[in-house]
């Protein structure tokens, strides 16, 4: 093999690799993200990652600092939520908790991308602003141990009604009673066996 031939075989091979670990890991698009389920909850049409809802929905959808039924919630970005996220208010609980509903959330029996509904969130800014929160996590069965950072909350026009996403209902798996194998002895029942 000639030197420019391996020379060229190996600046392929370093690419390629490079391509591997800095692209979006192939895994996330095997199960629900949180902009596809806020997009299909609230009606809200942005596109794009979470974290630039915010700047995107200005000048096309009223935005303010306080939680409303049906508004999307957006999250600033973090280090350990570098691309933000978005959640739908469905409940205002009290003047410092809200419901919402999200996907991506928390990995329930190890399962990324889960949709979460009537999840408890608490206002823990100092000036009560709804800046800061902590969100239900359903690994530890309590609010999460770190505060989020929200950028505020992007309130669907007129035209854009909250609604239920019926190709967003929770598959029965991720009901809290189903265990692998659950109503196996149906489906051979149906098949004749």
């Amino acid at each position: 093999m000639s030197a420019s031939r391996f020379t060229a075989a190996i600046v392929a091979c370093l690419m390629s690799l490079a391509a591997a670990l800095t692209a979006t890991p192939a895994a996330a698009a095997s199960y629900l993200q949180c902009v596809p389920f806020a997009r299909a909850e609230s009606g809200v049409e942005i596109r794009g990652n979470a974290g630039t809802w915010w700047a995107q929905a200005a000048g096309q959808y009223e935005r303010g600092d306080e939680p409303r039924e049906g508004a999307v919630m957006a999250f600033a970005g973090t280090r350990g939520m570098p691309i933000g996220h978005v959640a739908v208010v469905k409940k205002i609980v009290g003047e410092r908790e809200i419901l919402i509903d999200h996907a991506n959330w928390s990995p329930i029996n190890g399962r990324r991308g889960q949709i979460e509904r009537n999840v408890r969130v608490v206002d823990v800014s100092s000036a009560g602003d709804w800046s800061m929160v902590r969100v239900w996590y359903a690994p530890i069965g309590d609010l999460g141990l770190r505060a989020n950072p929200v950028q505020g909350f992007i309130y669907p026009g007129s035209n854009a009604a909250p609604r239920k996403a019926p190709s967003f209902e929770a598959p029965v798996w991720a009901s809290n009673d189903w265990k692998p194998g659950n109503g196996l002895d149906m489906v051979a029942a149906s098949l004749g066996q």
